[in-house]
C-alpha cells in the first residue's frame, strides 16, 4: 500500500469540453471524501483526507463540459502541476468520433507527466486521450466496450480488452485504464485502496452505495450490433438469421440463400459484419437466451433448447465464454433488476392514478 503524504495524494482530474461531468464531479466528490466522511457520519474523531483532488485543463479559464455542465478548472497545464496521479475521466464521444489531433499540448504535458513519475489513469473513453499520448502503444488498455472498433482503427497499436472492468498497461502499474461507463466506481475503490488500505474502500463504497464490478464488462455487453456496410447479399442473410436462429440448419440455409459457394459466402460474411456465421449465429441465439433469463422462471436448460441448443452442458459453455458468467449468475444479476424496476413503474402509475 502506498503511503499518504502529510498533506493527502495530489491528484489531478483532467477536463475538456468533452468530458462527462458525472464522472469529472463523482470522482472530485468519492476522492475528496476518502478518509474523513464515514468519521464524519459516524460522528467518531476527525480523520484526515487521503487525496488532494483538483481540476485540469488546457487553460485555467472557466468552460462548460457535456451537457453544458460547468467546470471552474483550479489550474491550467501551462503552469505544469505536480500530481502524483492524473485521471482522465470519461468522455462524450460518438462511438466512430475520433480524437485524433484535438489536444496536442494536453498529451504532450501528459506524457511529461509520465516521465516525472506521475500514474495515468483513464475511465471509460477517457482512454481514447490517453492513448492519443503513445503511452499506450503495445500495451493492454481497456475502455467502454462500444469503442473497440474506434481503438482498431485509430489505435490498432494498442491491444484492446473489452471484457476487464480494470487493466494495467505496465507491471509497475502506474498507466491504469478502467472499463465501462461507471468504471470510474471501481477506479476510485482501487485507488482509495492502494493509497488508504482496502477498509477505508470498504467504508466509501458502503457510503455511496458503491459496488466492484468484479464480473467485467462482458454480462453488460451486447453481442449483436448493428454493422454498417454495403454487401446486400450479408444483409438479407443477417435479417433472415435474425428471425430463424433457433433452426439447426441456419448456417447451411444462408449459405443457400446467399448463391455463393460457401467458402466465398463465410469469407464476405466476416469481412462485412466483422465475425464468422458460426459466431454471428451463436451471439444471436446468446442475447435471445439472456432476454429470457432476465424475464423468465424457467429452467437453463430449457433457455437453451428455446434457443436452438438442445446439449445443455454446451450452451453453459458458450453461455459463459461469451458473456463471462454462467446463466444463472447472469439471471441472478438481471432478473431483480427487471423485476424491480417494472415494480417500480407499476407503483408510480398507480400513485398516478
Amino acid at each position: 500500500m502506498s503511503r499518504v503524504a502529510s498533506d493527502g495524494v495530489e491528484v489531478l482530474l483532467v477536463a475538456v469540453r468533452e468530458t462527462a461531468g458525472s464522472a469529472l464531479y463523482g470522482l472530485l466528490d468519492v476522492l475528496g471524501a476518502a478518509g474523513t466522511l464515514w468519521q464524519t457520519l459516524l460522528g467518531e474523531a476527525p480523520g484526515r483526507g487521503v487525496f488532494r483532488v483538483r481540476i485540469v485543463a488546457p487553460a485555467a479559464s472557466p468552460f462548460r463540459c457535456g451537457h453544458e455542465i460547468p467546470v471552474h478548472p483550479h489550474v491550467g497545464i501551462d503552469a505544469d502541476p505536480h500530481a502524483d496521479l492524473v485521471i482522465i475521466p470519461e468522455l462524450w464521444l460518438a462511438p466512430d468520433e475520433s480524437l485524433r489531433g484535438r489536444y496536442p499540448e494536453l498529451t504532450d504535458w501528459l506524457r511529461r507527466r509520465h516521465a516525472a513519475g506521475s500514474t495515468l489513469c483513464s475511465a471509460c473513453s477517457g482512454a481514447m486521450l490517453l492513448a492519443e499520448t503513445g503511452l499506450l502503444d503495445g500495451c493492454e488498455a481497456t475502455s467502454h466496450w462500444a469503442y473497440g472498433r474506434l481503438f482498431e482503427r485509430d489505435y490498432p497499436e494498442v491491444r484492446f480488452r473489452p471484457a476487464p472492468n480494470l487493466v494495467f498497461a505496465d507491471r509497475r502499474g502506474t498507466i491504469l485504464t478502467a472499463g465501462g461507463t461507471t468504471s470510474w466506481h471501481d477506479l476510485a475503490l482501487y485507488l482509495i485502496a492502494r493509497h488508504a488500505g482496502p477498509g477505508e474502500a470498504l467504508r466509501i463504497a458502503k457510503i455511496y452505495l458503491m459496488k466492484w464490478h468484479a464480473e467485467g464488462q462482458l454480462p453488460y455487453t451486447p453481442l449483436v450490433r448493428r454493422t454498417l456496410h454495403a454487401d446486400g447479399v450479408v444483409r438479407r442473410c443477417e435479417q433472415w438469421l435474425a428471425e430463424h436462429y433457433v433452426q439447426h440448419d441456419a448456417i447451411r440455409t444462408t449459405v443457400a440463400m446467399s448463391g455463393l459457394p460457401e467458402r466465398t459466402f463465410k469469407r464476405r460474411f466476416r469481412m462485412a459484419t466483422g465475425c464468422a456465421p458460426i459466431v454471428y449465429l451463436q451471439n444471436l441465439r446468446v442475447e435471445a437466451a439472456r432476454r429470457l433469463l432476465e424475464s423468465d422462471e424457467q429452467p437453463v436448460e430449457a433457455v437453451g433448447a428455446a434457443v436452438g441448443y438442445e446439449d445443455a452442458s454446451f450452451f453453459r459453455r458458450l453461455f459463459r465464454r461469451t458473456t463471462g458468467v454462467s446463466p444463472g449468475e447472469y439471471r441472478r444479476m438481471f432478473q431483480p433488476l427487471m423485476e424491480n424496476a417494472a415494480h417500480a413503474v407499476k407503483r408510480g402509475g398507480d400513485c398516478a392514478a
